[in-house]
């Protein structure tokens, strides 16, 4: 693909420090990968004195597959990698001894140290992403306990937070975050070895800028090599940063030529992938954010279609109109793989799955499950199956699934005994092996009875109660959303307890718990993950992607903006989702969401142009 003016100039640049800030779909990575090989190719730059850093292993394989196909073995010779792994390489360059901390090792580790001190009103999840996102600020443990001086929460999280870091110094163990703080201590603590590194990756180039916090930020500012002959080129788009939630800070772009004085701006604002008609919607909208670099939205493809906005009485006519469009999308031109279903949470996804399923369109959710898989979700679906049925092997599973949601302290050690209680006594099923089972422990005992009393007091309402209803005891009698949310008094804006009360919505719709349990079984099949169909995602998971249509759901005031969310993010979450849709955007709102009146997202008129 022959370059652009401005793709060449960027790609062009030897020395220096620069950024080039790119809309969507004009070609930032193809111009990072040529200038990688117009620095060897035309500058004569060594391969290994260039370091490309990226955000994911799939977006640094992405470009060491674009490389490959202009350098061929040369290629192998840059160094492509995430900035996590780099830290690690440097870290056991210099000696550093340790192991890494992560997935459920980690979540092992915080809980043992929860056990040691008696916490128990918080979940190990809460603390570990609020540790995360200390560190990604660069707050250590003991300035996070000062700032957080008069918060009896945020203090039972300093307390963990520093045993936590204690007891993985002690083990020899670093997480995740701990690869990027300790690289910034051994370079700035040790300038031979920061100069060892400045000389060896002279060139550094830096994908999705936007998208880095500031423990990021600083090992990158340490790598920079000052040096003439050096360079530091980093890439990204202020319009689509929407990781905040995660500590990315969009500064760290905005203002880059603040903090390098002197470095170059390139802008690349010629969009490949849309039609002007959705390029003028995304500029429409985007323009309403103050805090932001200005920038052109232009492209030279062909005129398409208008922006389609539907209008639905409630969730259900809102999925039935979509589905119903893309019936008659495959019925013309386009494939089920052509079509994209995005949205601002993911509870939003079950409605549309539902009506999907029922008209036998094909569709998956993108690095997800489908929401009848959704444990918060699965787990209520567990509890009807076993107060439906247990004397059956679908309420053996069940009771092994729920006896400890929420927490009874009864563990695989007694599941065990229990199932071979029920051999040697020769009992068909857990349910009934459990009630006959000798337990001397108290505490043990007090749970058990407790579980056994409330398993057979629903099951004494299962002829009369519907399936909603039963949900509905459930969530009070153990105080489920609650223990979900970890929240003293749970948010109705809260992802998990707007996906308990989707569940509830469904179930309303069936007379019977075994009616409903079949429809929620056959969410199993094939039909659900298909990857040939349409493709089901959050907007935030979208990132990256494009589909030659796509539908932005729920464009209403609450969920699009979030009621939680900065209004400038928000925006640009919704930049991002519209901006996807090559040839179709489809924009849809409901009058009736989740039985009340609600109002159109203030979003949609500055969208088409009717709010300046």
């Amino acid at each position: 693909m022959q370059l652009n003016a401005n793709q060449l100039a960027a790609s062009k640049f030897k020395n220096g420090i620069a950024s080039v800030v790119a809309v969507p779909g004009s070609g930032k990575t193809l111009t990072m990968t040529r200038r990688i090989a117009y620095l060897i190719q035309h500058y004569g730059i060594a391969p290994e004195s260039i370091l490309g850093l990226t955000f994911t292993r799939n977006a640094a394989q992405a470009m060491r597959d674009k490389l490959k196909h202009i350098l061929n073995d040369i290629a192998a010779k840059v160094t492509l990698s995430t900035i996590h792994s780099f830290c690690y390489t440097i870290l056991k360059n210099e000696g550093k001894v340790f192991e890494l901390l992560h997935g459920v090792e980690q979540i092992r580790f915080i809980r043992s140290i929860m056990k040691k001190h008696k916490i128990r009103t918080l979940s190990p999840g809460t603390i570990l992403r609020e540790i995360s996102l200390a560190k990604n600020n660069i707050i250590s443990e003991y300035e996070f306990r000062e700032i957080y001086l008069d918060d009896p929460t945020m203090e039972i999280i300093g307390l963990i937070y520093q045993a936590y870091e204690t007891e993985k110094t002690n083990s020899f163990l670093m997480d995740f975050n701990d690869l990027i703080i300790e690289a910034c201590e051994l370079l700035r603590n040790n300038p031979e070895i920061q100069e060892k590194y400045q000389q060896t990756h002279r060139h550094i180039l830096v994908d999705e800028f936007q998208d880095t916090n500031p423990a990021q930020a600083e090992i990158l500012n340490l790598l920079v090599s000052r040096a003439k002959d050096s360079s530091f080129y980093v890439t990204g788009d202020d319009w689509q940063a929407i990781f905040n939630f995660i500590g990315a800070s969009v500064g760290n772009l905005l203002n880059f030529q603040r903090t390098f004085p002197g470095s170059k701006q390139f802008i690349l604002d010629m969009n490949y992938r849309s039609t002007p008609q959705i390029l003028t919607a995304c500029f429409n909208l985007i323009q309403h954010n103050v805090r932001k670099i200005d920038k052109s939205l232009l492209t030279e493809n062909p005129d398409g279609q208008a922006v389609l906005v539907i209008d639905a009485s409630n969730e259900d006519d809102e999925a039935i109109r979509i589905t119903q469009e893309i019936q008659g999308l495959v019925s013309d031109k386009y494939e089920y793989r052509d079509v994209a279903i995005l949205y601002r949470a993911n509870s939003q996804s079950r409605v549309i799955e539902d009506v999907l399923s029922q008209n036998e369109i094909p569709y998956h959710i993108e690095n997800g499950m489908t929401f009848y898989q959704r444990r918060e979700v699965k787990i209520l679906l567990n509890y009807l199956r076993l107060i439906h049925d247990p004397e059956s092997v679908e309420g053996d599973d069940a009771l092994k699934n729920v006896i400890n949601a929420p927490n009874r302290y009864i563990g695989k050690k007694f599941i065990a005994e229990l199932e071979e209680y029920a051999q040697h006594e020769n009992i068909n099923h857990l349910y009934e092996s459990l009630k006959r089972k000798p337990v001397v422990v108290p505490y043990l005992k007090h749970n058990i009875r407790e579980f056994i009393k409330l398993i057979d007091s629903l099951m004494q309402k299962i002829e009369t109660a519907k399936p909603a209803e039963m949900i509905m005891m459930l969530r009070e009698t153990l105080d489920y959303d609650r223990w979900i949310s970890e929240d003293d008094i749970p948010s109705p804006d809260d992802n998990l307890i707007a996906n308990l009360n989707e569940l509830q919505i469904a179930a309303s719709k069936y007379k019977d718990i075994p009616t409903f349990l079949n429809y929620t079984d056959s969410f199993r099949d094939q039909t659900r993950n298909d990857k040939a169909g349409v493709s089901l995602m959050t907007i935030h998971k979208s990132k990256g992607l494009e589909f030659p249509v796509v539908f932005c759901i729920g464009f209403v005031d609450g969920v699009m903006p979030n009621v939680c969310g900065d209004i400038e993010e928000e925006r640009k979450i919704a930049f991002v989702g519209i901006s996807r849709a090559m040839k179709l955007l489809y924009l849809s709102h409901a009058t009736i969401r989740m039985g009340r009146p609600v109002k159109q997202s203030p979003f949609l008129d500055e969208i088409l142009g009717l709010k300046k």
